[in-house]
């Protein structure tokens, strides 16, 4: 694979990083804009994200991958209102009812738990409660984002500065980099998705 030497800024970007960068910008551009083409670039951002996280060993990402490739199919098919549409119209988006909260709260915090044990009994990733608790968030986030729910926004707004540290610590620059802008699009997207909701 070919690596280019930004020496300047002490760090080597390599092709896969930025490649896999770029996608997940078109992916967190389209997410704010509520724009269904969201999920193909969704698809492709999972099996870039696979490899890389494969490559610095942080399984319980990798798996959020494989998770996501799948869940991107469905959100693209509950968007369109091919399913959980009585009338088969566009889903519009829509405020998380108060009665899913406490199983919401409930799932992040068991997945991270089981998580960490999986990765503890594997005993290779290298930051196995932040790779548990960043999964979980992952998983609940897109579940929400399927179903077009503005709140999904804050479960990205805790887990992204958690991926920024682990791409940074894992030599991942350009990646990092993409989370960051991602926690400025979490805020941006809570004020655009509530400002659609109302409309």
């Amino acid at each position: 694979m070919m690596d280019f030497d930004f020496s300047t800024f002490c760090f080597q970007l390599s092709t896969i990083d930025v490649v896999g960068a770029a996608i997940g910008l078109v992916f967190v551009f389209s997410e704010y804009r509520a724009s269904r083409w969201l999920w193909p670039a969704s698809l492709l951002m999972a099996a870039f994200y696979a490899v890389i996280n494969f490559s610095i060993g942080w399984y319980a990402n990798m798996g959020i991958c494989v998770y996501n490739f799948f869940i991107s199919v469905y959100g693209l098919l509950v968007w369109r209102g091919i399913i959980q549409s009585k009338n088969k119209e566009e889903r519009p988006i829509t405020s998380c009812p108060a009665r899913l909260w406490p199983w919401l709260v409930v799932a992040t915090a068991l997945l991270t738990v089981v998580f960490r044990w999986l990765l503890g009994m594997l005993g290779e990733s290298n930051l196995p409660w932040l790779d548990g608790l960043s999964a979980a968030l992952g998983i609940v986030g897109m579940w929400m984002l399927s179903q077009k729910y503005w709140q999904q926004w804050l479960f990205w707004l805790v887990s992204e500065p958690i991926l920024v540290y682990i791409y940074l610590r894992s030599g991942y620059p350009a990646s990092a980099i993409m989370y960051a802008v991602y926690e400025v699009f979490c805020i941006m997207g809570i004020i655009r998705w509530r400002r659609l909701m109302d409309k």
